[in-house]
C-alpha cells in the first residue's frame, strides 16, 4: 500500500458514528456507532484497506464513546443505556463495571470513556454531572463534576474535563485512584443516591478560552496542555501551568466562503470543530470540522500544515495511530444540523476512512526546527 493514501472501510456501521480508537499496538481499530454495535477492525497489510472488519459486538443501546484498554483485547464502552462496560474483543464477553444516574433530569447518558496506562485506571463522565473512577482491584468512585461534561482527556498524570457553562476541570489522576480505593464500593455494585457520590476538589479549575459550547478537547502528548474546539469554527490551545497562561490563543477554521441565493453575495459559513487528534510522534494535531474538512496544525508555530480534500460529510471522529503513520475518519452526517429527522439521514455518507501518511506528512515546521 501507498503511504499518502486514502482507504475507505468496506464494512462500516449503519448509523452515526461516535468514536474510532486504535490499540496500543495499532494493530486493530474498533469503532462505536449509534446502531448499538462496537466495530472490530484488524490490521491486514495485504488487503485492499489497511483495517479489515473482524467483529462487531452488539450492545443494548447506542454507544456514545469508546476506548482500548491495558492490550488490544479489551476495551470500554459507554452509551445511552448509562453503562460503563468493559468488553473482551476476542471473545466478545461484556462486563458492566458501573452504571451512571439513571434518574438524572439533564439527559440519561454516560457520554465519555478513558483508560489510563500508567494506573490502569478507566474514568467515565456521564450527563448527570458524575465521574465514575474504577481501579485494577476492583474499587470505584462516582465522583460529583462540576458541571455538566461535554468532553474528556487524560495525561500520564491529569485529567481533564470541560463542561458547561465554559468550565474547565483538572484532577491529579494519582488523587483520583487513592479515593477509589478508599471508597468500599466495588465495580458491579448496585449503588445508588446521593450519599454515594463524592465531593473531590479538582487540582485546578479554569474557564476555557472559547467562547461557545464546546465539541471536543484532547490534551497534548508530552502533557503541557491541551487543544479544545468548539461549535463556533474555533480551536484553542492551553497549558496546564498557571505561569504559561499568556501562552494561551485561539484561532478560527473550519469556515467556508458561500454565495447566498438570495442576495448572490459571499457570506461565511461557520462549522463547528468536533474532533480532534494528537499525532504522537510529531506533537501536531489534526481538526474535523462540520464542512467535511480535515486539517493539520502545529501548535507551537501556530501554523496550518496541511488541509486534505472536504468529504462528502461532517467529520465526527478523529483518531491517530501511536505511531502516527494511519490516521482513522469517522464521517456522519448528522452534525451538519442540530437535530436531523430520522427520514433525513443519508446513511450513504457513514463511512470510516483511513488515512496513510507519508513520512513526515504531519511534520510541523517547529518539530524540523527542533530536529535540526
Amino acid at each position: 500500500m501507498a503511504a499518502n493514501a486514502v482507504y475507505e472501510v468496506s464494512e462500516h456501521p449503519s448509523d452515526l458514528l461516535s468514536a474510532v480508537r486504535f490499540s496500543p499496538s495499532g494493530d486493530r481499530l474498533i469503532v462505536s456507532s449509534w446502531d448499538r454495535n462496537l466495530y472490530v477492525y484488524t490490521h491486514s497489510p495485504d488487503s485492499q484497506s489497511p483495517f479489515t472488519l473482524l467483529r462487531k459486538i452488539q450492545h443494548r443501546a447506542p454507544i456514545l464513546d469508546c476506548c482500548f484498554g491495558k492490550d488490544d483485547s479489551t476495551a470500554y464502552t459507554v452509551g445511552i443505556d448509562w453503562d460503563v462496560r468493559e468488553v473482551n474483543l476476542d471473545t466478545e464477553v461484556q462486563s458492566v463495571l458501573s452504571t451512571h444516574d439513571t434518574n438524572a433530569k439533564d439527559g440519561n447518558a454516560s457520554n465519555k470513556v478513558r483508560y489510563s496506562q500508567e494506573l490502569d485506571l478507566v474514568i467515565s463522565t456521564a450527563w448527570c454531572g458524575t465521574m465514575h473512577v474504577h481501579t485494577a482491584n476492583g474499587s470505584y468512585a462516582r465522583i460529583q463534576l462540576p458541571r455538566k461534561p461535554y468532553a474528556l482527556s487524560i495525561t500520564d498524570s491529569r485529567c481533564v474535563v470541560s463542561g458547561a457553562e465554559r468550565r474547565v476541570a483538572v484532577y491529579d489522576l494519582r488523587a483520583l485512584k487513592a479515593t477509589a480505593e478508599q471508597s468500599g464500593a466495588q465495580s458491579g455494585d448496585q449503588v445508588d443516591g446521593e450519599k454515594t457520590v463524592l465531593q473531590v476538589e479538582p487540582w485546578q479549575t479554569r474557564e476555557s478560552s472559547l467562547k461557545f459550547m464546546v465539541r471536543d478537547l484532547v490534551c497534548m502528548p508530552n502533557g503541557e496542555g491541551y487543544a479544545t474546539s468548539s461549535i463556533e469554527g474555533r480551536v484553542g490551545v492551553e497549558f496546564l501551568d498557571a505561569a504559561r497562561e499568556k501562552e494561551t490563543y485561539a484561532f478560527k477554521c473550519h469556515r467556508q466562503t458561500q454565495t447566498d441565493p438570495t442576495t448572490g453575495q459571499d457570506v461565511e459559513v461557520v462549522y463547528p470543530v468536533n474532533a480532534l487528534a494528537f499525532n504522537q510522534v510529531y506533537g501536531t494535531f489534526a481538526t474535523g470540522g462540520g464542512d467535511g474538512v480535515i486539517a493539520l496544525w502545529d501548535a507551537v508555530s501556530k501554523r496550518r500544515i496541511r488541509q486534505y480534500a472536504r468529504l462528502e460529510a461532517s467529520i465526527a471522529a478523529l483518531d491517530y495511530s501511536q505511531d502516527g503513520k494511519y490516521l482513522a475518519v469517522a464521517v456522519s452526517p448528522h452534525e451538519e444540523v442540530d437535530a436531523p429527522r430520522e427520514e433525513d439521514l443519508d446513511r450513504s455518507k457513514i463511512k470510516v476512512y483511513i488515512r496513510e501518511l507519508a513520512e513526515g506528512e504531519a511534520k510541523g515546521k517547529s518539530s524540523k526546527k527542533e530536529a535540526a
